[in-house]
């Protein structure tokens, strides 16, 4: 039965674009085109990949400078919003209810 429905079956079941029976696209010129630019482009990023902009021996080491004045200035930001330092005469100056104003 199934076998049937199948073989006799006319037209595409469902959306004609997508699924598993789905309608071929036409290749056309501008697709093929474009698909030729992408792979140049690909093949050109490969190349510039393939070369290495430092030696082993100069990459070794080049950032430290800058990710230890990263490292400095993270530090800072996060202490500039630490509060500052409260005695313990500041916390416990509500306590302080014999003293007159004029003194």
């Amino acid at each position: 039965m199934f076998l049937t429905l199948a073989l006799l079956r006319k037209g595409i079941p469902g959306k004609q674009w997508i699924g598993k029976y789905r309608r071929p696209r036409k290749i056309t010129w501008q697709m093929k085109r474009n698909m030729l630019k992408h792979l140049e482009r690909e093949a050109e990023n490969e190349y510039w990949i393939s070369r290495p902009y430092m030696t082993a021996e100069q990459e070794h080491g080049h950032a430290a400078e800058r990710r230890a004045q990263n490292w400095l200035g993270i530090k800072e930001a996060k202490h500039a919003n630490f509060p500052q330092h409260k005695l313990i005469s500041d916390h416990l100056s509500h306590l302080n209810i014999t003293k007159t104003w004029s003194s």
